[in-house]
């Protein structure tokens, strides 16, 4: 339970969870540096990039007045030239943000990629952690925070429009380059201002991830105790041991094999043993393998008159979404029902009765 969870988390239960992608990390501040990095851009290669955009559009108009010349050469060289002319335009914003993006990642979690994170996880499929995920404490927070960056923003914006409100309504009838340049310096001090501010969020919130992440990774005293004893073992023996472990874990497993209603099977590379009798909701997996185990359980149930159905897209769902000693998903019932029943009515011998809890 969560509440004898007392100890914080070892180096090595770091480095596991680090392993599979469980890191402390800000997609605000992110988002911050971001969007300074691309201010910042802007500010400096502001003008550079008006020019360049400006010079572009020049072309196209004179290429636009010479229909012959367009006519004749196709319109391919006239969009391609002005899409490299936009590409060298704002190439310095683009590359501002990606090293502003890199770099923040980097600062956070450091450079040590993590494909364990990319693998595909049917638990990340599971309703019932999906409402958990929407109606708990972090989606809270982030409701919080998604409304606190918007306040900000629009109380920055507010205070700086309306002291200036006066001096806004003198901008009327100056020329268009200088009313342009009175715009973009009001423009981009909100911006600069909205941009700081919501680094300040993003700090709070890279403290949240932080404390959040301890939480999830804290540890039982019997966990840690254990732990420590493992560790004290010379690398041979926890070898030893952990061969012993999974020996064991097999035998129960192959075992189990015996009680088994069924076993759908991959012809060669999965095999899943099912068990339902009656004593909970829906039928359970008692065994499963890839491979060598699954031919070992193969060979375990043909000799003990154990069905083996082949059925490689159901022996594949099975052995992805289903864990050791746990029923099988509902998106799964039919197609195991339809299974049950054919290896019940070949065997002639009736199905058990479900538990009324």
């Amino acid at each position: 339970m969560s509440s004898d969870r007392t100890e914080k988390a070892t180096p090595k239960r770091r480095a596991d969870a680090r392993r599979k992608g469980q890191v402390a990390r800000s997609s605000d501040l992110n988002g911050a540096v971001v969007l300074l990095a691309a201010l910042g851009a802007l500010t400096a290669f502001g003008p550079a990039i008006v020019g360049g955009l400006g010079e572009a559009m020049k072309g196209m108009l004179g290429d636009a007045a010479r229909p012959s010349d367009v006519s004749a050469g196709g319109l391919g060289p006239l969009l391609s030239g002005a899409g490299l002319a936009i590409v060298a335009a704002t190439a310095p914003v683009a590359l501002a943000c990606l090293v502003a993006g890199v770099g923040a990642n980097l600062a956070q979690v450091g450079f040590r990629p993590s494909p364990a994170g990319l693998k595909p996880d049917p638990k990340r499929l599971n309703p019932i952690q999906g409402a958990k995920n929407l109606f708990g404490t972090n989606a809270l927070v982030e409701t919080v925070k998604s409304s606190g960056k918007v306040a900000i923003v629009g109380a920055i914006a507010a205070m700086a429009l309306l002291p200036n409100l006066t001096d806004l309504a003198a901008l009327v009838g100056i020329q268009p380059p200088a009313l342009a340049k009175e715009i973009v310096s009001g423009v981009a001090g909100i911006a600069w201002k909205a941009g700081l501010a919501y680094l300040l969020i993003a700090a709070g919130d890279v403290i949240w991830q932080r404390r959040r992440l301890e939480k999830q990774l804290r540890m039982a005293k019997d966990e840690v105790k254990r732990e420590q004893k493992e560790e004290s073992l010379s690398p041979e023996l926890r070898a030893s041991l952990r061969r012993r472990q999974s020996e064991m874990s097999r035998g129960r497993m192959m075992a189990a094999v015996l009680g088994a209603d069924v076993v759908v099977a991959n012809p060669t590379h999965f095999a899943v043993a099912l068990r339902y009798d009656g004593t909970r909701p829906a039928p359970v997996v008692v065994a499963k393998g890839q491979d060598l185990i699954a031919l070992e359980i193969r060979r375990v149930a043909e000799a003990n008159g154990v069905p083996v159905v082949e059925n490689p897209p159901l022996a594949r769902s099975l052995f992805d979404a289903v864990e050791l000693e746990a029923e099988i998903p509902e998106h799964l019932y039919r197609a195991i029902a339809e299974l049950l029943a054919f290896v019940y009515r070949t065997a002639r011998r009736s199905a058990p009765i479900a538990s009324a809890a």
